[in-house]
């Protein structure tokens, strides 16, 4: 009997406290560690101790009741989000945490929504019951209102029996008729609907003080699913984590959803070296991973999250489907000396490994590299990783937002790339803008006998990566592109003629039609005393913001508002001055908008631009040592 799940809350709901506790009663560890005291166990970074905050998932295998449980502990604070989102994808099940006082927070009603989406079963706990104001009927009417879900609440036997048969036709005739129904078959009912996703256990206890930890273990065992999976259909898995050790190598963290892996195995054009699985809070050599098992895979020195291996088809439905993480600004990051800088950009290509979202790129006209963030908090954690791992004392720059960009209007782009010889890729594509949101699609509608078929697939292939950086700078969407003439030449072509060409081609185009500048939208939402309510939506209008009219729960207040990212980098701090530390501000990307363009919004460019087309072609070519990117 297996289980696979993961624990998600608001930050500070006490979701490491808890895992201490399975910890504990699963025979891993001889006591709880404490977050205060800097002994938690799955906090494994220095900054994590000091801060007393997770921003790395961490993972521990127990064994309780005859179930081997894989546990996968999550950051609670929006900016490690990404972590959360990763951490879906090797999962089963989940348990997720309210505080008892302060209810349903904002995050933590980001976090099922992912879970939603990916469809996955899910336990309540509503934890610290033992704080003055803690309120276990309260928070279950606001998980019930704010989720919008149905709930079983296991301490109340009449209600979980109503619950079942409110989910089941023939049950509840039953009920109603006054016929008894056995223990067996409302359990049966029960688990059926929250297997589903259409019923939510809930249980309530004190983490800290071990309270309710083992019926929690029990409703986990008892609900939650167990892995399914054939070991004998094709390879099927996901990376949902890297991480690296100087003994061993880069480790693909990989959840297995078919087939098997074993040491030696090929995988493209690298092979595994070995297989490990958790013995508690340590690996342990195994040499075989089957379906439904989770597992670190050495050996694929190129993998990195987010990486399926295997048949993606083969993956359930919605388990990549949550995307709540989403990178907002960068940064430059500088070494504290010049000699730094190559093992600077190793470090930092072996972060991106771990974390695609930072995306870490390199620009080799200013030697500067720049970071993806999604949090200021990033920042901090992103410095203490390069000094504690890699020796490395680094700066960053203040972050700037990230902006987007689309065409204003419908124009043409042409490139005639024939010189110097040998070469020939001739491109035109009418370029026209789509709605917001819509990204970019691509079409041909050229005379095939123009354009040989291999050459159109190193056009598709060179667009996404020519759109990185538009007119203004920014990535461009938005954007429909149609390939509407064009020629090869059966001598002079090169096979990567059609792959340099097409970003001259596009920008062409870009800069016949006008550039439009987008700004990212975040969707707030803030909880706040009732005392700073008026100051805080004089705030939001000074920053361009819209808002709905508040909802007020006693001394508290709910305000909804739009703003733009740009204007809000600084609010959380403001807001805590203003509420006395009292103030919530959580926020999720809502779109981009049309915004003024002015020169501290735009970005410089990454190598070469495709319009000093000599010099580009030049760089391309290897001619100069540059990037044509």
């Amino acid at each position: 009997m297996r289980r696979n799940i993961g624990i998600f809350a608001h930050v500070d709901a006490g979701k490491t406290t808890l895992t201490e506790w399975l910890l504990y009663l699963g025979g891993v560890v001889p006591k709880p560690g404490s977050v205060d005291e800097g002994t938690a166990q799955t906090d494994s970074m220095e900054i994590e101790r000091r801060r007393g905050i997770s921003v790395r998932q961490a993972a521990a295998a127990l064994r309780y009741e005859g179930a081997e449980i894989t546990l996968i502990d999550t950051p609670g604070h929006a900016d490690f989000a990404a972590e959360v989102e990763r951490a879906i994808w090797a999962l089963d099940g989940a348990i997720m945490l309210f505080s008892a006082v302060e209810g349903v927070q904002a995050q933590s009603e980001i976090y099922f929504d992912a879970l939603q989406k990916a469809e996955i079963p899910t336990i309540f706990f509503i934890n610290k019951l033992d704080r003055i104001g803690a309120g276990r009927a309260r928070v279950l009417r606001e998980i019930e209102g704010a989720l919008g879900v149905r709930t079983l609440p296991l301490w109340d036997g009449e209600r979980a029996a109503e619950a079942a048969c409110e989910g089941d036709d023939a049950l509840l005739e039953r009920y109603l008729a006054g016929e008894t129904l056995s223990g067996d078959e409302i359990e049966q009912a029960q688990r059926g609907q929250v297997l589903r996703c259409e019923l939510y256990p809930v249980l309530a206890g004190a983490a800290l003080r071990g309270e309710g930890v083992k019926a929690l273990l029990d409703a986990a065992i008892r609900y939650l699913p167990e892995p399914a999976g054939d070991e004998e259909a094709p390879l099927a898995g996901i990376v949902y984590a890297v991480s690296e050790s100087k003994a061993m190598g880069r480790a693909a963290h990989l959840r297995l959803y078919s087939g098997r892996l074993e040491n030696r195995m090929p995988l493209g054009d690298e092979k595994v070296a070995q297989i490990r699985v958790l013995n508690g809070l340590k690996p342990q050599d195994k040499g075989i991973l089957r379906a439904g098992e989770i597992g670190l895979v050495y050996g694929l020195a190129e993998v990195k999250a987010g990486d399926v291996l295997g048949e993606r088809a083969l993956i359930p439905r919605g388990r990549l489907a949550a995307e709540i993480a989403r990178p907002l600004m960068a940064a430059r990051v500088s070494p504290e000396s010049p000699a730094q800088l190559r093992a600077l950009r190793r470090a930092l290509d072996e972060l991106s490994a771990q974390d695609p979202h930072l995306a870490a790129r390199w620009s080799p006209l200013t030697h500067e590299l720049y970071l993806q963030l999604t949090g200021g908090i990033q920042i901090e954690v992103l410095q203490a990783v390069l000094k504690e791992q890699y020796g490395l004392n680094c700066t960053f720059s203040p972050p700037q937002v990230l902006y987007k960009e689309t065409i204003a209007k419908e124009a043409f782009g042409f490139v005639s790339y024939t010189m110097p010889k040998p070469c020939w890729a001739i491109l035109r594509f009418r370029l026209s803008p789509l709605p917001r949101g819509a990204g970019v699609r691509f079409s041909v509608s050229i005379d095939p006998r123009k354009i040989g078929y291999r050459y159109l697939r190193q056009v598709e292939q060179s667009i996404p990566r020519a759109l990185e950086q538009g007119m203004l700078g920014w990535e461009v969407t938005d954007l429909a592109i149609e390939l509407v003439d064009g020629s090869d030449h059966p001598i002079h072509t090169h096979p990567l003629d059609f792959a340099l060409a097409t970003p001259i081609g596009l920008l062409d185009g870009l800069r016949s039609g006008g550039s439009v500048l987008l700004e990212p939208i975040l969707a707030c939402r803030f909880t706040v005393p009732q005392s700073a309510l008026g100051q805080l939506m004089g705030e939001l209008s000074a920053l361009r913001g819209s808002f709905e009219a508040p909802a007020r729960r006693g001394e508290i207040a709910v305000l909804k508002a739009r703003l733009p990212a740009a204007e809000s980098l600084d609010l959380p701090q403001r807001l805590a001055a203003m509420t006395g530390g009292r103030g919530v501000m959580v926020s999720r990307l809502a779109g981009y908008e049309p915004c003024p363009v002015l020169p501290s919004k735009t970005a410089e460019r990454r190598g070469v631009h495709p319009l000093d087309t000599a010099k580009y072609i030049l760089a391309a070519r290897s001619a100069l040592e540059s990037d044509i990117w």
